[in-house]
């Protein structure tokens, strides 16, 4: 008897294991597009803090979660065929970090969900309703260019204090550019000093630009966040240092380069948040329902390398309050 049970009980297992195997669910691997708006080796350090971000949540590439990138190597006339390309692959999200990115994208697509780690003024832009209800398919963050602009022009003041013409380099006229201009030129008065505005197309101008600019006698430069100018940060740079102009930029990567003064937003920790805009998205959460946020960290960097090479003193005020000094 005890066998004849074992046997049955045996039997039993056999045939029913398989049919529970087969009924266990295979695990979701979520496809994310990522477009970046600069080559591959320039965005290598905001793509890895997404990536940790994504790590710290619980996902792993190749396991559970699959990347798509995309490059527009500086180009911004590429967003609309890369966009195009993500679209058509069907994934989850979408992650992105510059204007320009976010409204190709807006073209192709207004269901799949995307996450933007930094765009300036999204309101005016057109590309959410409003800060605390975006109402659509895009949420993220915004990197308040237009209220740090007034920043870039008060330490760049506090640095170099004879400074009295201030040339703005910025890329084509766009909804954040304008707001970011009207703030530096308000703030440039309230300092009783000249903003000059000199706008470029690409990065085949950036030359005529300095030229210009030289004309105008200006003392001081501020370099508006874009893809071509981020792209072109190494020329810029170069160009800055050759006309002796002493130059306030929208990110560290410029003082890395040799430009002399930096004041942003963290944008690595913003890369690292738009992480958790992904994995809420993934979850069931709807980007229009996704309040964008604002930085919470910020960072002053100085190059005292480049203010020696230009015959400047950096006051020890600002010294004490800057994030990163390159000496």
């Amino acid at each position: 008897m005890t066998s004849r049970r074992a046997f049955l009980t045996a039997s039993i297992a056999v045939t029913v294991a398989p049919f529970g195997a087969v009924a266990q669910p295979p695990a979701k691997i979520w496809r994310i597009g990522y477009l970046g708006p600069v080559s591959p080796s320039a965005g290598a350090r905001l793509l890895e803090s997404f990536r940790q971000g994504l790590r710290d949540l619980g996902y792993v590439e190749g396991q559970n979660i699959l990347i798509e990138y995309r490059w527009a190597e500086g180009r911004p006339d590429r967003f609309p065929a890369l966009a195009a390309e993500l679209t058509q692959l069907r994934v989850d999200a979408i992650v992105t970090y510059n204007n320009p990115g976010v409204a190709a994208l807006q073209q192709a697509t207004r269901t799949i969900p995307i996450v933007v780690a930094n765009m300036g003024d999204p309101v005016g832009s057109g590309f959410v309703a409003s800060l605390a209800r975006p109402g659509g398919n895009i949420t993220g963050f915004t990197g308040l260019s237009e209220e740090l602009s007034r920043k870039w022009v008060e330490l760049l003041r506090e640095a170099v204090p004879k400074v009295s013409r201030v040339a703005v380099l910025t890329v084509s006229r766009t909804p954040a550019a304008d707001t970011v201009w009207r703030e530096i030129e308000r703030a440039a008065k309230a300092l009783k000093a000249t903003a000059q505005r000199h706008e470029i197309a690409g990065p085949d101008e950036i030359e005529r630009a300095f030229a210009s600019l030289t004309k105008s006698r200006a003392q001081g430069l501020i370099v508006l966040p874009h893809a071509v100018t981020n792209a072109r940060r190494t020329q810029i740079v170069s160009l800055a240092a050759e006309h002796r102009l002493s130059g306030m930029y929208p990110d560290s990567q410029y003082v890395e380069a040799g430009g002399l003064m930096s004041y942003s937003a963290n944008f690595s920790d913003l890369h690292r948040r738009a992480a958790t805009f992904v994995d809420k998205i993934l979850k069931g959460a709807r980007p229009a329902d996704l309040p964008i946020q604002q930085p919470t960290t910020f960072e002053l960097a100085i190059n005292l390398r480049t203010a020696k090479a230009l015959g400047l003193t950096i006051p020890p005020s600002l010294l004490l309050r800057a994030d990163r000094v390159i000496e």
